[in-house]
């Protein structure tokens, strides 16, 4: 069933990529056929295998975003971003990368500023002929490394997943501050060497004209957005700054993104900030379908007991030294066709201190292995990350070419990256 599971995976994105039909349908199929001719699984079982979850999000985010990029609102933003970096082109890439995990790291969450940034970062990669894959990585990686600040989202998720495998809670804070600092050094690398290796060669060209003030209802949109972002930190801090006022708590507990702006689309309908239709047809449903369709054959995977199998495999036939690096590539495999928050890290940390105890490995080392190695992948256009950067490609983008691109040029540099990094830590520690 485990190699079945594998075989249906890989025919599936080579018949999608075949064909050029959707691999979500192929997907789909393969899932239904396995689950319940193969494992005696009831239709509706395998129907509870669509990730709600991510579905919701993204089309929520998505659609409230839709009203900025159906207003103009994002694009004459990319304007303004672009006037400030105009004496300095070749450093755009690290602006946005910058500008990414600050607004991240304040809790907005990955989602979040992925849906907000990636719609401006390729109209600026569409404007000023900076390299898709550049660009992509840049807002990609900014917003992964700012989530995962310990009291953010990614970071506050790890540190639950830890210790709920038996981390001790000041020990999981530490391994989570190792999981950030690491993540936000191998971006700044390997932007960094672009940005060094390019500055003199950089086809990046800002015009210096100074851009158009925003209208009436770009500024509203711009302002529901800080709005909505202020909606859904201020919960989250108070609840640091006072975590044992019972109100508090239950009100961070109830604050949600996608409902949140869904409630934000809303409002941006009664203000008639955009044309109704116009919002909802931006939503990228054939990306939904995608990664939904590839994550209900992955949970398939989880459930013929791949996890296991590799765990096993790993304790029993593997060196030590290359268990970290074996690690990563799993969990940078497992990324390409899922999430991070919602399946590696889940079904890949509770196997760490198992692990650790066979191999006498220190236990960060392998949480950052595995959220490293996840996160070097995150932009394949089959996972969550990739897929919103797909989803906010602008009119005059090639999305085909930027398939590929993701697929063949921004994940084996991430993946590569990654493992890089784990070699230098295993060095240093």
């Amino acid at each position: 069933m485990v190699v079945l599971v594998l075989s249906v995976l890989v025919l599936s994105i080579a018949l999608g990529y075949i064909t050029k039909i959707n691999i979500g349908f192929f997907s789909i199929i393969g899932a239904y056929f396995i689950g319940c001719f193969g494992l005696g699984m009831k239709p509706s079982e395998v129907t509870e295998l669509w990730p709600v979850k991510i579905f919701f999000i993204i089309f929520a985010v998505t659609l409230f975003y839709n009203f900025a990029l159906a207003n103009g609102a994002l694009e004459r933003l990319a304007g303004h971003l672009l006037y400030r970096c105009r004496k300095y082109p070749y450093l755009l890439p690290l602006a946005i990368f910058g500008a990414s995990t600050i607004i991240a790291a304040l809790g907005a969450g990955f989602y979040t500023v992925l849906a907000f940034m990636a719609p401006i970062t390729l109209l600026l990669c569409q404007k000023t002929k900076m390299n898709l894959v550049i660009g992509g990585m840049a807002v990609n990686y900014g917003a992964l490394a700012g989530a995962n600040f310990m009291t953010s989202q990614s970071g506050i998720i790890f540190r639950s997943l830890m210790e709920s495998s038996g981390v001790e809670s000041s020990t999981s804070f530490a391994y989570a501050t190792s999981i950030f600092v690491v993540t936000i050094i191998i971006p700044i690398v390997v932007l960094g060497l672009y940005t060094f290796f390019n500055r003199k060669n950089s086809n990046i060209q800002i015009e210096d004209i100074q851009p158009e003030p925003f209208n009436s209802a770009q500024k509203k949109s711009l302002f529901l957005i800080v709005l909505m972002m202020a909606v859904v930190l201020v919960f989250p801090i108070l609840h640091l700054i006072l975590p044992e006022q019972e109100t508090i708590t239950f009100l961070n507990s109830k604050i949600d993104i996608a409902f949140i702006a869904v409630l934000f689309a809303l409002i941006s309908l009664l203000m008639k900030l955009a044309d109704e239709k116009k919002v909802v047809a931006l939503v990228p449903w054939g990306t939904l379908i995608m990664i939904c369709g590839v994550g209900m054959l992955i949970s398939l995977g989880v459930k013929v007991g791949i996890i296991e199998m590799l765990t096993n495999w790993l304790t029993q036939n593997v060196p030590v030294w290359l268990i970290p690096i074996l690690l990563c590539l799993i969990s940078a495999v497992m990324s390409i066709f899922s999430s991070t928050l919602g399946v590696v890290a889940p079904t890949l940390f509770p196997i760490v201190p198992a692990i650790a105890a066979a191999s006498g490995l220190n236990p960060m080392i392998l949480f950052i292995c595995i959220v490293a190695g996840a996160q070097s992948s995150s932009i394949s256009p089959f996972s969550s990350g990739g897929s919103l950067i797909m989803g906010s490609a602008p009119e005059g983008i090639d999305k085909n070419k930027l398939f590929n691109q993701l697929l063949f040029r921004a994940i084996p540099v991430g993946v590569f990256a990654a493992i890089i990094a784990i070699i230098a830590l295993n060095i240093t520690l």
